[in-house]
């Protein structure tokens, strides 16, 4: 069996780092401070989604579809491989369109001693006639944690381990805070995948970069996959970094939040892997993917529009 243990934080402490995601680099170094070798060597951590606690309604693709009220405080039951990602979408495409989606769903910047930080809470003012003249929305993070390929399985991590870790600068000042919200443990034989094995083509979504080049010594150089039906030039690629001590390495990666056609043969094998994550310094978060039936727009937004309308 396979497991993974879903981590929801809530963000305690304004945010001095990056301001798409948090690094599976820095959650990880966060939580293995507090362990010993023996479970640092065994634990992989993904990228860390930011998440608005906010009122939604859960997409068609999940088990349990509609309104369902306030959303992004808690984790939902998974029963599907579709579960697994709807807090992975940085869009957070369940959010409720009757209210100002693209104004919940960004991070409020503040400057702290000419630092400049993501707030921890979103303020909103609301008109003069209600009782209180503004409301918060809380964020979130959102990242799940598994073992290697080795025997030994460490989940599920305390949340006496996990609650307070910090992540980004200014630690010592107090910023990046994260307590824990809600935790859960995931078998992931025991989903169902019928979306996927019900379809006849599949497509691949880059849900955190994957890494073609590492300075990092004895790091592997990968190219393209095969199984990624594009060529080797029509990928968006990124530079980023991985930080070790007091020492940087350079990546080159492809970027996150691209989709490619999927060429492979095996595609349920394929989404537990891209689960696990595929690649260099997977143990850290990169090479997190995810595969969606090709007959779906992952925005069904735009979907709507094109089927929609006058004639």
């Amino acid at each position: 069996m396979t497991r993974i243990q879903q981590v929801l934080f809530e963000v305690e402490t304004p945010y001095c780092g990056h301001p798409y995601f948090v690094s599976g680099h820095a959650l990880f170094n966060a939580v293995a401070r507090r362990v010993d070798d023996a479970v640092a060597r065994e634990l992989c951590v993904s990228t860390g989604v930011f998440v608005p606690g906010e009122y939604g309604s859960l997409p068609e693709s999940c088990s349990n579809s509609g309104f369902a009220g306030k959303v992004g405080t808690s984790l939902p039951a998974v029963e599907t491989y579709s579960d697994l990602f709807l807090f992975r979408d940085a869009a957070q495409r369940w959010l409720l369109d009757s209210r100002p989606r693209d104004a919940h769903n960004v991070l409020d910047v503040q400057t702290h001693g000419g630092r400049q930080v993501f707030a921890d809470k979103c303020w909103f003012g609301k008109p003069a006639a209600h009782r209180n003249n503004r409301r918060s929305v809380q964020w979130y993070v959102h990242a799940y944690l598994h073992t290697g390929r080795g025997a030994e399985d460490v989940l599920p991590v305390s949340e006496d381990v996990l609650d307070g870790v910090r992540v980004g600068g200014a630690r010592n000042y107090g910023f990046g805070a994260l307590s824990v919200a809600d935790t859960q443990v995931v078998e992931l034989d025991d989903l169902s995948y019928a979306q996927l094995t019900d379809c006849d083509a599949v497509l691949l979504d880059v849900v955190s970069p994957y890494v073609l080049g590492s300075e990092y010594p004895g790091a592997d150089d990968q190219s393209v996959p095969w199984w990624w039906d594009v060529p080797d030039h029509g990928v968006r690629r990124r530079r980023s970094r991985l930080v070790v001590g007091d020492e940087t390495y350079e990546l080159t990666a492809v970027d996150h939040g691209q989709v490619v056609r999927y060429a492979g043969k095996d595609a349920m094998k394929t989404a537990k892997n891209g689960v696990l994550r595929v690649g260099t310094h997977a143990k850290y978060g990169f090479g997190e993917l995810r595969v969606r039936p090709a007959d779906t727009d992952r925005v069904p937004e735009r979907a709507d529009a094109v089927t929609g309308g006058d004639a």
